[in-house]
């Protein structure tokens, strides 16, 4: 698992390079050059912010389950994650386990009840990307000249998000569901294991019985939906946002629906599980849209490369310097599921 990952960084590495190789490192080099400091700070700024809302969301279905943690406590928890997504070629999700077990053992509370708000945490964030996802599929239609394949292929995409959404929700609700899924999968571990399994049917029933009564009670609680919801809205109306200075930085005229059209379209695919956070597939896509909106292909590049130094690398390399306040518990987690 370790090489396969390390193999699939290596490709989107590749697909970068060989991009910026086509259009030119010299051009892409001046284009950064040119680029507004003043800009790119406020890009900076508001990517800040934007952690701080994921940690306001997180926070309030936290607490509907009685879970006492500060704050300020949960901002390193959720950008751990959040460098674990980027760094596991797992349609971002890579990080999620770890974020429910570093919140267990820092709060006391059982890994069910920790992983249950992370998992409530995803769900608030992937309902409006999914509303903005099908905007998004109409409008590139009818604006961004794509050809029907490629429409048919986001249009799939979309539709298998909506079906993967809706199945794991009510997995997490419906208790006989519940049970006929962890009973298959516990078949399916016992056939391929060698390992004896004589309590492992018993435990899984009771993490999925103590699972589904966190996941009740958020649903339960108005001020996940009343707040969570909304608040969701607005991260990702601050995300277009970044994106939309990072290119006023290198003076480029595009308009607001264009910017959100391309990021909805690269981070739909980079819920791929293949490439590590989308790496080289988020780049080359938005590269390849921004420039057929009009922008050049050098200037289109560079704002790529910005864009993702802030939003990726930023976020993976600060989650991974706090990973070993953690401990070593934690290290060794990762370092397994990774290898």
């Amino acid at each position: 698992m370790k090489h396969t990952t390390l193999l699939f960084a290596l490709v989107g590495i590749g697909i970068l390079i060989a991009m910026v190789l086509y259009i030119g490192p010299s051009k892409i080099a001046s284009a950064v050059e040119m680029a507004n400091p003043l800009y790119l700070a406020l890009a900076v700024a508001i990517q800040l912010i934007i952690y701080g809302l994921w940690t306001l969301r997180w926070s309030i279905v936290v607490n509907s389950v009685n879970i006492v943690i500060k704050k300020i406590y949960l901002l390193p928890m959720l950008l751990v994650g959040l460098a674990i997504n980027n760094i596991t070629p797992s349609a971002r999700g890579g990080g999620e386990p770890i974020r429910g077990y570093i919140l267990s053992k820092y709060s006391k509370t059982s890994f069910e009840k920790s992983f249950a708000t992370v998992v409530a945490d995803r769900g608030l964030d992937t309902f409006p990307f999914m509303v903005l996802a099908i905007i998004t599929i109409i409008a590139a239609a009818l604006y961004l000249n794509l050809s029907p394949l490629i429409v048919y292929v986001l249009i799939a995409a979309v539709i298998v998000l909506l079906v993967l959404f809706f199945v794991a929700l009510y997995m997490s609700l419906n208790k006989k569901f519940g049970k006929k899924v962890t009973l298959w999968l516990v078949g399916i571990i016992k056939r391929i294991s060698r390992k004896k399994h004589s309590k492992l049917e018993e435990n899984a029933l009771k993490a999925i019985h103590g699972f589904q009564n966190s996941m009740r009670t958020m649903v339960k609680d108005r001020n996940v939906l009343m707040y969570g919801l909304p608040l969701s809205f607005v991260i990702w109306i601050f995300e277009i946002l970044r994106v939309y200075v990072v290119f006023s930085a290198f003076n480029v005229e595009i308009s607001l629906l264009v910017i959100a059209e391309v990021f909805i379209i690269s981070s739909l695919l980079g819920l791929v599980p293949l490439l590590p956070g989308g790496l080289g597939a988020v780049d080359g896509v938005m590269i390849i849209l921004f420039s057929a909106a009009g922008v050049p292909p050098s200037i289109s590049a560079a704002a790529t490369i910005v864009e993702r130094l802030i939003s990726f690398w930023m976020t993976t390399i600060i989650g991974m310097a706090i990973l070993p306040y953690f401990g070593a518990g934690v290290v060794e987690k990762i370092f397994n599921k990774v290898s």
